[in-house]
């Protein structure tokens, strides 16, 4: 149960930052006075699986009143995609709380901004300069990870890091800690001696010789590595040249990292804040001057300053932004409700896609006999083909756009979500076998990535900026078609990824089962194919009817495309890859059937050509 507030004059506003090691939440009234401030364990929102994530943020609950507002700012929450989970999390917590979500990065950046505090109202709460309100804020996180992340005034982000300790963390208390292990056992080999650092490190471990280390590093975590960071720090501050030079390389990765992060926003020399924030370096003012030094040379006339207090203030400051901008929209009349704001992101909402719509033949499927229920299914199937014939104009054109890009050396991609988006897969990894197609000629992408295509992945649908950044990064361009696949015709994921490929130069088609798109302006692609199969036997299970037409389009899609180009001869395949048993007799009777030559002449020539089938053809035309 939740506390009742004993201040019920005075909002209340918790603010949450998680990460790889703890949980800090304080609790704060609109006076700005502290009420409360409690620690629970690690936070990272990449080490907690939806269930964790709720059952951490209930324990937190039970420990204050309920707030006004919240804002939870976690490790490792690196997109909409993610903060949606915490917001959904968060919403099944603290029923009717407005919920900022984040990540600890802008949490510690909004903590910077607090005001001095003598003479502000925020008299119980941390102090720290202000900052130049035109410049942008550049943090340079140090911890046991590290990361740097810049906001501008206008409101644009740039990152650099955070890729976790495999693929970055320069700088980080992890790395230090590293480089500190390999160098210990790199004099040790070289010099025959053991280093003061080395035996730190062994005091530290409650080890008693170098060799003990290898097992212990076998099951060391990233947390039980960056612990010995602090060792390196003390050697240092004793003139060990082996850890001196340790940290001197640390601050100069920093430095380097939190300059090239903001050149993303600004001109190289232009006025920026850096805000050196993390443990290791809000603990050890001496590795923080060196990096204010580096800084010095990389970006000539940088502001640094240090966060000197905990981020979790800063969550508490967007709790409070939060909820008065809510109270300023209800005022003004101007506060929509979340259940009137459709999927795309419009103002006014779409009416209800047919895809939604109860289908008022199956209003009693869970009454029915199961054969009678089954002639109700195929009887609904029945009627796909006649909508996909509406759009055969579309479908045709959809057709010879892709052949063409085959044809100029061009890719074909599929973007979807959920099950439109495992079709997409599907029919993508079929290419390679059947057509012997390169791998990278048809692309599935589906939204949530490699682990949606067995489980749901919460909120990846949600995220159009995931959807752009993929055709980006896959490179989409002039030469390509990008073909959403969005049964409802709504799916923010599928949105994004056709407007920055339509953007990059790609021919783009929307496949869906919501006429209503077609009149949608602006157009959401150059293509709309969208055909009206009707509302489902189960309603809004579009894996049934929109999924079954979704596998003929594809189908159609690809192995027209491939007739086009020549992968096809009459009905046969002349360009499969046989890769198993079942494959290679395929493609003996494929030669046989179009050379004449009998079977054993047909593995023959199969043989000589690698089990090219084209190649196949020709020696056995010859040898005939």
């Amino acid at each position: 149960m939740q506390k009742k507030s004993t201040a019920s004059h005075s909002a209340l506003f918790l603010g949450i930052e998680g990460g790889g090691t703890r949980t800090v939440a304080l609790l704060v009234d609109s006076d700005g006075q502290l009420r409360d401030r409690r620690e629970f364990g690690p936070g990272n929102f990449k080490l907690l699986t939806p269930p964790q994530l709720f059952r951490h943020l209930r324990t937190i609950s039970k420990s204050f009143p309920k707030p006004d507002a919240v804002a939870i700012g976690l490790a490792g929450a690196r997109g909409e995609a993610e903060w949606g989970q915490i917001r959904e999390a968060a919403g099944r917590v603290w029923t009717g709380v407005p919920c900022h979500a984040t990540h600890d990065l802008e949490t510690a950046i909004a903590a910077a901004e607090i005001p001095v505090a003598r003479g502000s109202r925020r008299t119980s709460g941390p102090s720290t300069g202000h900052l130049p309100p035109s410049a942008p804020r550049i943090l340079i996180l140090s911890g046991t990870g590290s990361c740097c992340y810049g906001l501008a005034p206008d409101g644009r982000a740039a990152r650099f890091g955070g890729w976790g300790h495999l693929l970055g963390d320069k700088g980080s208390g992890y790395e230090i800690g590293l480089r500190a292990l390999k160098a210990a056992v790199f004099y040790h080999d070289r010099d025959g001696t053991w280093s003061d650092l080395g035996r730190r490190i062994l005091s530290t471990l409650l080890l008693n010789e170098p060799g003990d280390l290898i097992a212990w590093a076998q099951n060391a975590t990233k947390k039980d590595i960056a612990s010995l960071a602090a060792g390196v720090f003390a050697a240092a501050s004793r003139r060990d040249a082996i850890a001196r030079d340790i940290l001197e390389g640390a601050a100069s990765s920093l430095a380097r990292d939190g300059a090239a992060c903001a050149r993303k926003l600004v001109k190289p020399g232009a006025p920026a804040t850096f805000i050196l924030a993390g443990g290791v370096l809000t603990q050890q003012p001496r590795f923080a001057r060196e990096v204010s030094r580096e800084l010095a040379s990389h970006w000539p006339g940088a502001t640094v300053t240090t966060l000197r207090h905990e981020g979790a203030w800063g969550a508490v400051a967007l709790a409070e932004r939060k909820f008065k901008g809510l109270r300023s929209e209800s005022r003004a009349g101007r506060r929509e409700p979340a259940s009137t704001r459709n999927e795309t992101g419009h103002g006014k909402p779409d009416p209800t896609p047919l895809t939604e719509s109860r289908n008022p033949r199956s209003r009693h499927l869970d009454r029915l006999p199961v054969a009678r229920a089954i002639e109700l299914m195929l009887a609904e199937d029945a009627e796909i083909l006649a909508a996909l014939r509406t759009e055969r104009a579309g479908i045709e054109r959809a057709v010879r756009r892709i052949a063409a890009a085959f044809e100029r050396g061009g890719r074909l991609f599929y973007v979807g979500a959920g099950t439109s988006g495992r079709l997409g897969v599907l029919d993508a990894s079929e290419c390679p076998p059947t057509f012997r197609s390169p791998p990278d000629m048809v692309q599935g992408v589906v939204a949530g990535g490699q682990q949606a295509l067995w489980r749901a992945v919460e909120g990846a649908e949600d995220d159009a900026g995931a959807g752009a950044r993929a055709m980006e990064f896959r490179g989409a361009g002039a030469r390509d078609v990008v073909v959403g696949i969005a049964a409802s015709g709504t799916t923010p994921f599928v949105h994004g990824a056709l407007g920055a490929a339509k953007r990059r130069g790609a021919f783009t088609i929307l496949l869906c089962f919501n006429p209503a798109m077609t009149a949608r302006r602006p157009r959401p692609a150059d293509l709309v194919i969208a055909p009206a199969v009707g509302p489902e036997v189960l309603t809004g299970s579009t894996r049934l009817k929109a999924g079954t037409a979704t596998k003929l389009v594809l189908n159609i899609f690809t192995t027209l495309a491939m007739v086009r180009i020549g992968k096809v001869a009459g009905n046969l395949m002349v360009d499969l890859n046989p890769s198993n048993v079942k494959l290679r007799d395929r493609a003996v009777r494929i030669v046989s059937e179009l050379t004449g030559a009998d079977a054993t002449r047909a593995r023959q020539s199969l043989e000589r050509s690698g089990w090219v089938v084209k190649k196949a053809l020709r020696l056995a035309r010859r040898r005939a």
